[in-house]
């Protein structure tokens, strides 16, 4: 193999503490490194073992007003269905050259619905969620199950399930998309099908609870008739009320002197599998987290990333050296091992709960499984 300017592998001989010493002998090995394409771990170990993450991606924050406005503009230019598949417009992080990634393993996305528009069936294995930051209107039919979406709804959806929308009202409805898309692009796992162009008149319908809600949605309860444990959750909507009242009782219990919070001022739950009591998604973890207004969380670290969006209220995030003030809607990333705070800035007049609520997804269930999660909080060390 002859060596040329566009060969992959280059090597330069560097004079530097951690380098070998400079020498026509090293110059000639590493000329016979490149045309056999080697790289010797001790010219990267540097950047392939560095003390801690150093994470590609950067803190970054999109204010859901401006994306709110340019999808609208969207849906009267862009078709929902094949071309502009889906109509959904990804989150793409400053540091990852371009790619429509939130995070080196995260997309996130905001989808448009019209009046009266479908969106056509497919499936993929990437896993999946929808979360409603305001609107309704929209039916997402799961497995030929319509599902109906509402502001604060959480509605998840393990890989390889057929799913198509419907909006039945009369006004547009926009939602946030969470994929682990860009870890199953990595690891080359990715499998996609289309599936019908429209959905029957029986999958029109708009029922108030869905068929998996009907048989799944019963706190504490499963039904007898689907024993053992299944991958993902076969509940497809987790609803507000529910979500809403666990965090206020966490809240009022911690008034009272009892146990309940994270932290002082700090609800939080985490969506689970009800087959399993583990994450909803084999790779997505989702939580709400309820900050009470004036509290501000103590600075954490995690393996992994996180993609934040504000539900409710307003406050000030510290994401590594970057601050912002926020409010309902906006979408925000926490880079791998980038310490985090939240501060409460909420009141009864920019927050239902008079909190500052924030949903949270992460690739949480990744690093666990491959045992390469770690956690440090400020104040408390190892966790």
């Amino acid at each position: 193999m002859t060596h040329t300017a566009n060969h992959p592998v280059r090597l330069a001989v560097v004079d530097a503490p951690d380098q070998p010493p400079p020498s026509p002998a090293l110059e000639e090995l590493y000329r016979g490194f490149e045309r056999e394409l080697l790289i010797p771990l001790w010219t990267e170990i540097g950047d392939l073992m560095p003390p801690h993450p150093r994470s590609k991606a950067v803190p970054h924050l999109w204010r859901w007003r401006s994306l709110l406005a340019l999808a609208g503009r969207a849906g009267h230019l862009v078709p929902v269905g094949r071309g502009g598949e889906r109509r959904a417009i990804a989150l793409a992080n400053p540091g990852l050259g371009g790619r429509p990634f939130a995070t080196p393993t995260l997309w996130a996305a905001i989808q448009y619905l019209m009046p009266g528009e479908d969106a056509p069936e497919h499936r993929h294995t990437q896993h999946a969620f929808r979360f409603v930051v305001e609107g309704e209107g929209v039916w997402t039919v799961v497995g030929r199950d319509p599902v109906p979406m509402r502001r604060g709804d959480f509605l998840p959806q393990v890989g390889w399930n057929w799913h198509a929308h419907h909006n039945g009202a009369a006004e547009p409805m926009a939602w946030i998309d969470g994929l682990d898309i860009p870890f199953q692009y990595a690891v080359d796992a990715q499998f996609f099908e289309f599936g019908r162009d429209r959905i029957s008149d029986p999958e029109r319908n708009t029922p108030d609870r869905s068929r998996s809600e009907r048989l799944w949605g019963h706190p504490g309860l499963r039904p007898v008739s689907a024993p053992g444990p299944q991958p993902g959750t076969p509940l497809l909507a987790y609803r507000w009320a529910d979500t809403d009242r666990a965090l206020a009782d966490q809240l009022d219990l911690e008034a009272e002197g009892y146990a309940g919070t994270v932290e002082p001022g700090h609800a939080a739950v985490r969506y689970t599998n009800p087959t399993t009591g583990g994450d909803v998604l084999p790779t997505v973890r989702a939580e709400m987290h309820r900050i009470r207004a004036g509290a501000e969380t103590a600075p954490r670290r995690e393996a992994g990333s996180s993609v934040f969006q504000v539900f409710d209220g307003s406050g000030c995030v510290t994401v590594g050296d970057m601050s912002w003030s926020v409010t309902r809607g906006d979408l925000f990333v926490v880079p791998s091992w980038q310490p985090f705070s939240a501060r409460s800035e909420a009141s009864a007049s920019d927050s239902d709960s008079g909190a500052l609520d924030l949903f949270r997804f992460s690739d949480g269930p990744v690093f666990e499984a491959l045992h390469l999660d770690r956690v440090t909080v400020e104040g408390n060390g190892d966790a």
